[in-house]
């Protein structure tokens, strides 16, 4: 088969460190040709890694698709209320396109994009990466084997971790609603699709409860500054303080490439003493959530129930599976599957591929891309495969979600 063009819009932590490195591992396969980036250090860093030329390398999307169809897919990873336009307008040129989550923050942008995409015949692959893991695939492979008798109900925790939400939600780019979307969309879409996904039918109705609890202002130190290193009275005992985290050693030292691109001590420094990421986190315009439940209940009365929670030590998913006849038990950051027969009365540790759980998402970013790519060269569709179609259905659930929390009803799903 021919090795696929493709051009990245958005060359972030997503389009640059998360789905593009496919193109280096298998270079056969995929060879990206352009580049829309308006930060000119990521724009310049995707230049050099995939080798684009310089007069493919655009500071805008208006910019690269006025360039018409230049290659075969677009990879369109920017912001999320910066989906909609250029998605429209690569469908129109002919591109088939991997969407990073959540598809828009606005539900008739995500079934107009969906319409789009049918009535073009173009393949949208939005990037609910979750069921190209290892482990959540073997979960499914279980249940629809019948391993566990029939499904009764899933428990499941999306564990965040204290200094992943402070970095993405509190001090980030994901902080405030009105300028991304809800915690539940941009962080859980993951969830509830891989939840409608694992039943494998709809949701009938929902409830979800949670609020902003810890990250405001009431919970700020006496005499905090508004960035941790003019002077914070605490700095020495706040585990938030922001060179602490993002330092060599620190918790959040893996997303310090999103602070400054070079990490060495004084421009990290520089960026965290002036830039979003040093702000206390007791005053950012922060409105998200830091902890949301939710309840669920399928088309054959089976039953779930989602938490999503900031306080966390690890930053991973665990599931407990219950059926008729049996229960998995399973942590995602563990790699660990238990399934427990009720006639046997045994528990046995699955087996699986854990060298394909190494890169980002427990293998998910790589999972992706590849099926992507699969399908866009031989049409050929997998289980696992989250079509724009079926994608659209979990920012469904999230957006009732958010229904049901700000006016304290259960919502049906229509």
């Amino acid at each position: 088969m021919k090795q696929l063009t493709g051009i990245a819009i958005g060359a972030g932590a997503r389009g640059l460190r998360a789905y593009a490195p496919y193109a280096t591992k298998f270079p056969d396969e995929l060879k990206f040709v352009g580049v829309a980036e308006p930060h000119e250090g990521r724009r310049n860093a995707f230049k050099e890694t995939f080798g684009v030329s310089e007069d493919m390398c655009f500071e805008s999307w208006e910019q690269i698709l006025a360039k018409g169809k230049v290659a075969d897919v677009a990879f369109i990873c920017t912001m999320d209320t910066m989906h909609y336009e250029p998605t429209m307008l690569a469908l129109e040129l002919g591109y088939d396109i991997l969407l990073e989550k959540p598809i828009s923050p606005n539900m008739q942008e995500c079934m107009d994009i969906a319409r789009s995409a049918e009535e073009k015949g173009r393949k949208v692959i939005v990037c609910h990466v979750l069921r190209y893991t290892p482990f959540f695939a073997k979960i499914k492979e279980l249940i629809m084997n019948g391993a566990i008798g029939d499904l009764v109900t899933i428990q499941h925790n999306e564990n965040i971790g204290w200094y992943h939400f402070s970095h993405s939600f509190v001090r980030g780019n994901w902080r405030n609603a009105a300028e991304s979307s809800p915690m539940i969309l941009q962080k859980c879409c993951h969830d509830m699709d891989i939840m409608y996904w694992l039943a494998g039918e709809k949701v009938t109705k929902l409830s979800s409860f949670g609020n902003l609890m810890f990250f405001n202002e009431k919970n700020k130190p006496e005499g905090a500054p508004t960035h941790c290193m003019d002077g914070c009275p605490v700095q020495d005992t706040c585990d938030y303080y922001a060179p602490k985290l993002y330092k060599e050693g620190g918790r959040a030292r893996s997303f310090s490439p999103v602070v400054s691109l070079d990490n060495s001590e004084e421009p990290l420094m520089e960026a965290l003493r002036k830039g979003q990421y040093g702000r206390c986190v007791f005053q950012c315009d922060n409105d998200v959530t830091d902890h949301q439940v939710v309840n669920l209940e399928f088309e054959s009365g089976a039953t779930a129930v989602f938490t999503a929670c900031a306080f966390t030590n690890n930053f991973d998913r665990t599931i407990k599976i219950l059926g008729t006849t049996g229960e998995i038990r399973a942590n995602m950051g563990l790699n660990l599957i238990k399934l427990i027969d009720f006639k046997a009365n045994s528990e046995t540790v699955v087996e699986m591929d854990i060298e394909a759980t190494k890169s980002g998402h427990g293998g998910g970013d790589m999972g992706i891309v590849k099926d992507f790519v699969e399908y866009v060269r031989s049409g050929k569709r997998t289980i696992s495969l989250t079509d724009i179609s079926e994608a659209v259905y979990s920012h469904k659930m999230s957006h009732a979600c958010e229904k049901s929390r700000f006016d304290n009803v259960i919502v049906p799903i229509d």
